[in-house]
């Protein structure tokens, strides 16, 4: 075989990638992108309620346990824009996203602790959904591309 001497020999940004098919959001991964959204949305209403309108938060004329509503007022509004932003990236199937949810699913059922003694309710169940997300990221995440998966159940 014999080639051109004077033929520009290819580089490796002009080889196009051997790419496979991309892998789809499945099962666990999807019910944890919808939590996470879900999560998220509800840190960002509650951010952006107690931002505007602290006395409208207020329940029982019991406050939160350090600093002020408007202080978790802003840590919620941020904590949700990333957790709404991360959601997104687990239904496409970031890499990244896997391990920023879980971290900032940790980061927001810590911060729930904060106003406990404002919302005790609310922040079981953000709490609990937040362990949730945690558990189907951890124990459940699958890497694989949409033609292995039904080779996997049948053999």
């Amino acid at each position: 075989m014999t080639t051109d001497p004077g033929a520009p020999r290819p580089t490796r940004s002009s080889v196009p990638p051997q790419q496979g098919p991309e892998p789809e959001p499945r099962g666990w991964t999807v019910f944890a992108g919808v939590v996470l959204l879900i999560v998220g949305t509800l840190d960002l209403l509650w951010g952006l309620a107690a931002i505007f309108s602290p006395n409208v938060v207020t329940v029982g004329g019991r406050g939160v346990i350090v600093w002020s509503f408007t202080a978790w007022g802003w840590i919620h509004l941020i904590l949700g824009v990333v957790m709404v932003l991360t959601g997104f990236g687990l239904l496409t199937v970031q890499e990244w996203a896997r391990w920023v949810a879980v971290i900032f699913a940790a980061l927001s059922a810590i911060l729930q602790i904060g106003i406990i003694t404002a919302f005790p309710l609310w922040s079981l169940v953000i709490i609990a959904l937040d362990v949730v997300v945690i558990y189907q990221l951890t124990e459940r995440w699958d890497r694989q591309l949409p033609a292995q998966a039904g080779q996997d159940r049948l053999g």
